[in-house]
């Protein structure tokens, strides 16, 4: 019965429509669910001349599976993706290959690596962005694995994917967990540009008294040029939307309790294990943390005091400084991101291509952005390029933009508007840049109580002085 080309375990939203995605293109895809109702589901919503196959047996699912099998998991992180794989084992064979398409963390994935490896079963993860319409109809795509293994799964990711100009968004990511960890980054990066947008937007109508419809046109006119993006097109639409209930626009009867599933929070973790700086990631993680004290936060408002807007500001006194403080944050965030990506693949051996990453984010994915073509010539141009500022067009384009950046953080801070984004980013820039920083003296504090010691710039060594 080995006739059906790709199988996903797990027909909800993602599985079903990445296995129609699949037969669009061509391949005979067969899907295994829990529920018999997802399954006949999935087979009902097959065309015409479509070979799909739903079953809630692992047995016969396997069975369908051309050898050697490629089976993609979309079931949620943790123990379920366990679950899965010790459902399908009796049915697999060597040389069969098993994807986790969820947001596993990258230290599952290892542990999962090693132990199907030594069954002789490749495993993959693999990142996968762009929401239930990218899994529809062309999701950017990041496996990680056994690059031999991969030539099996090639031709039908590169069919399903996104493209920008004929190029499919998927690549091999790198060895073991390189998938999963770029998938955790790309999260992290799209923390924080959520973040920094909600401060734009907060300041103007919190800060600045800006009418909700002008803030829409303000975020719909930059998805038309330089910042033209998948999440500030998504913002100029948001902000037209009203209630059916109310009549008021959706967004302001909407909480401001932002919930979260853990990949930016992630992200930061791990930063820091690896001593990579990452504050504006950080700082939108701490938000969303922030956002869950409703109660204190209410409080605190009659107690510390709250925000009062100005009267109607003219918007277009200040679009062009609101423009160019988000695009020198927006970019300050990709380069701390994109830095995390480069480091963790010397540590971990990943030998992760940064233009490959870079040119599959352009299309299909959350973070997609107009910036990216940018960045995959830098590092095209140069493979050992550490940070994307350091390229000379890239930094051009944030040096252009300084001062414009200082101007709007000066006006949040005046205004009482908290935009942690768009100072850490300027503090991680102003860092970054700084060829002598004050860390010296926090030697020299660490040797006074801990004696902890101290290096010195004139010679060698490691040094310890009585210093009282």
């Amino acid at each position: 019965m080995n006739q059906y080309d790709f199988g996903t375990v797990g027909l909800g939203v993602m599985g079903s429509n990445i296995l129609l995605n699949v037969a669009d293109h061509g391949f005979a895809a067969a899907g295994l669910d829990l529920s018999p109702e997802k399954a006949a589901a999935f087979e009902a919503a097959g065309q015409p001349g479509q070979s799909v196959f739903g079953t809630t047996s692992a047995e016969a699912f396997a069975k369908s599976l051309k050898t050697p099998r490629a089976i993609m998991l979309l079931v949620p992180a943790g123990k379920p993706v366990d679950l899965a794989i010790e459902s399908l084992l009796p049915f697999l064979e060597q040389g069969d290959i098993v994807i986790d398409g969820g947001n596993s963390y990258f230290t599952d994935t290892n542990r999962r690596f090693a132990s199907l490896k030594e069954k002789g079963i490749h495993f993959f993860g693999m990142g996968i962005s762009g929401g239930e319409s990218g899994a529809r109809f062309g999701p950017s795509m990041m496996p990680g694995g056994d690059k031999s293994a991969y030539e099996r799964l090639r031709p039908i990711f590169e069919a399903i994917a996104a493209k920008v100009n004929g190029e499919p968004c998927v690549a091999y990511m790198g060895n073991g967990s390189a998938g999963n960890y770029v998938k955790m980054v790309h999260n992290g990066i799209e923390y924080a540009i959520m973040q920094l947008i909600s401060e734009i937007y907060d300041l103007l109508k919190r800060g600045l008294g800006v009418a909700d419809t002008d803030i829409q046109e303000l975020f719909a006119d930059w998805n038309q040029g330089e910042l033209q993006s998948f999440l500030i097109e998504i913002t100029g639409e948001i902000l037209k939307v009203k209630d059916d209930e109310t009549g008021h626009l959706l967004v302001n009867v909407i909480s401001d309790w932002a919930r979260s599933k853990g990949t930016g929070k992630w992200t930061s973790q791990n930063a820091m294990d690896l001593q990579a700086p990452v504050p504006s990631i950080d700082s939108a993680v701490t938000m969303r943390n922030l956002s869950s004290h409703k109660e204190q936060r209410l409080e605190a408002s009659k107690i510390l005091g709250n925000v009062s807007p100005d009267s109607k500001t003219d918007i277009s006194s200040i679009s062009q400084s609101l423009k160019d403080a988000y695009y020198f944050a927006m970019i300050n965030v990709y380069a701390q991101g994109l830095a995390q990506l480069a480091i963790a693949s010397k540590e971990y051996q990943y030998e992760i291509d940064l233009s490959e990453v870079t040119k599959i984010w352009r299309g299909g994915c959350i973070i997609r952005a107009a910036c990216l073509e940018s960045f995959r010539e830098a590092f095209a141009a140069d493979s050992g390029l550490q940070n994307i500022l350091l390229d000379a067009n890239i930094a051009r384009l944030v040096l252009d933009r300084q001062s414009a950046t200082r101007d709007i953080a000066k006006l949040a801070i005046d205004k009482g508007i908290p935009v942690p984004v768009l100072l850490s980013s300027i503090s991680y820039f102003d860092g970054y840049r700084s060829a002598v920083l004050p860390t010296n003296l926090i030697q020299a504090q660490r040797d006074f109580f801990g004696a902890h010691t101290y290096e010195r710039i004139d010679k060698e060594g490691f040094f310890h002085t009585i210093w009282e």
